[in-house]
This record gives structure tokens, sequence and C-alpha cells, in this order.
């Protein structure tokens, strides 16, 4: 499409390539094509026009879809000063769009304002009962908080809402494991994997547990991988869970995601074979750890 149809610069195609990049923690480059995007003259990106509510939303020029990424990008980088002057922006041009409301929470919840965060995300879902990222965000409220049952509550809603969405059943994994309910973690995690990998549904033995391939057959999402090591690692299966650690890691480094994103995953790892007194193991993890945290990274991020 890039080539042949000389559709390089086409916002579908840089919005796609934006989303491949945020899955892989490479957040700085999918921000620049994010900004691209919604800088792009093709795309309106000029505020300018009348008073009416519905041509200013027009003259916005951009698909709503662009937001959601946009949104976590800027988050993720800790741009909080573009994050509030873009949620000024939507909220003068744009006051009746459910991405306004969401442009609104991410900034409180950038910068550590949990309730306001929450009343902003719930408007957004309220404007659009079927927006993800605003439900998801919502459920983000309560778990930064440490609310476990009410976070639970809103990721369950999310789970039976967007069912095509590993995410819900990853963060009900999360909460369950911050909970100590091994059991529960270990079975939506489980659903996690199975979702993301496209495995059948409730298939344990999609989940590796040999070393000798290194990636698990079906891919999947590599924090997925990640929680399930630890929910092992908690319940004494340290071979399996340093098994599944190296998946995570090696699965991440076959997306190419950014090093640094997955230390902590190198840690875990560490500790598992530290624990099996695999003490020269596990001190080249943590040496990796140190020289990747300390600046050391090829990607420098």
């Amino acid at each position: 499409l890039s080539t042949h149809y000389n559709l390089a610069n086409n916002p579908d195609i840089l919005l796609s390539r934006a989303e491949a990049l945020y899955t892989q923690c490479r957040f700085h480059e999918a921000l620049e094509l994010t900004s691209a995007i919604l800088s792009s003259p093709d795309s309106g990106a000029a505020l300018t026009g009348s008073s009416n509510s519905s041509n200013q939303v027009q003259n916005l020029g951009h698909s709503p879809s662009v937001y959601p990424l946009h949104l976590a990008c800027l988050y993720e980088t800790g741009s909080t000063n573009a994050l509030f002057l873009l949620a000024h922006t939507l909220a003068d041009n744009a006051p009746d769009e459910s991405y306004t409301y969401l442009a609104i929470g991410t900034y409180y919840l950038s910068v550590a304002k949990i309730a306001e965060a929450r009343r902003f995300f719930s408007k957004a879902s309220l404007l659009d009962p079927h927006s993800a990222p605003a439900w998801i965000g919502f459920a983000h409220t309560f778990a930064a908080e440490g609310e476990h049952d009410q976070a639970i509550a809103a990721y369950s809603t999310a789970a039976r809402l967007f069912q095509g969405s590993h995410l819900p059943q990853l963060f009900l994994g999360m909460q369950h494991l911050a909970l100590n309910n091994m059991s529960l973690a270990h079975e939506y995690l489980c659903a996690a994997y199975a979702m993301s990998s496209g495995s059948p549904s409730g298939s344990l033995a999609a989940i590796p547990s040999t070393r000798d391939g290194g990636l698990p057959p079906l891919g999947g999402d590599p924090l997925v991988l990640n929680e399930l090591g630890v929910v092992l690692y908690h319940q004494n299966n340290l071979e399996a869970a340093a098994d599944l650690f190296r998946q995570a890691l090696a699965l991440a480094a076959s997306l190419q995601c950014d090093p640094a994103a997955w230390v902590a995953t190198r840690a875990n790892l560490g500790h598992a074979l530290r624990r099996m007194n695999r003490f020269e193991e596990a001190l080249a993890e943590f040496d990796e750890c140190v020289r990747i945290s300390s600046g050391g990274s090829a990607s420098g991020y």
C-alpha cells in the first residue's frame, strides 16, 4: 500500500503503524506518527470556522480513532503539557465528543488527580458506551487507588462489553494477583493469553513450558506471559516461572520492543534463578537490568 499505491502518508496506514509501535513499547516513535496525523493539512487540522458546534467538530477533521492512541502515547511519554493543551483544544472545539472527556481524564490521571480523572472517564463512557479506552481508564482509576474490588467490577464490565480484547482479562488477572487470589489470577491470565495468541479459549495447553523453541508457538502479549510467570513464582513453581519469563523476553525481542520496557521481567527472571540457587545466571540477569536501566540500551529509551 505504501509503495505500490503511494499511500505512505495515508492517515489510516500511519495509524496502523503507530498502533504497532505502541504495542512494541516504542512510545516516542508512535507519538511522532500520531502527531503527524493530527498536524497533517490533508486531515484538516486547522481549527477555524464558525460558531456552529457541529461545524467546529467537522473542522477538527480527524477520525475519533486517532485520539485514544495519541492520548496513550502522550501519557506514556510523560507529556503532561501537551495533554493539557490538547484537552483544552478539544474542550473548546468538540465539547460533545467522548474523546474530549477521555483527553481530560487522561490528563488528570497523568498528574495523579485520580478522583477528577474518574469523573471524566465516567463522562466519556456515558457519551459513548462502546468506548473501550474510557471504560479501561475508568477501571484504572480504581486500581491506582488500590480499590481492588471496584476495579475488578469495572474491568469485568469492560470484559463483558469488549469481548474481542484480551486487556480486560489481563487487568482482572493482575487485580486478583494483587489480592493474592492465585487460582483466579491464573484463570484470567490464561484466558488473556488464549485471546492474545489466538489459541482455543480455555486451552491451558497453549501456554508452553519448554525452553527449546524459545518462543510461544502462537505469540501473544509478553505482558501476559510475565504475569503468568509471577503467579507461578508465588506458587513456588520456579522452573516454570523462569521459562515463562524467558519466553516473555524472547517474544518482546522478536516484536522489537524497547528493552527498557521489560527490565522488570528480566528482574523477575533473576529472582526466580536466585531462588533456584542458580546464582551465576541470576547475577547475569541483574547485571543486564542495571546496564539497560542506566541508559545502555541500544534504543536509548
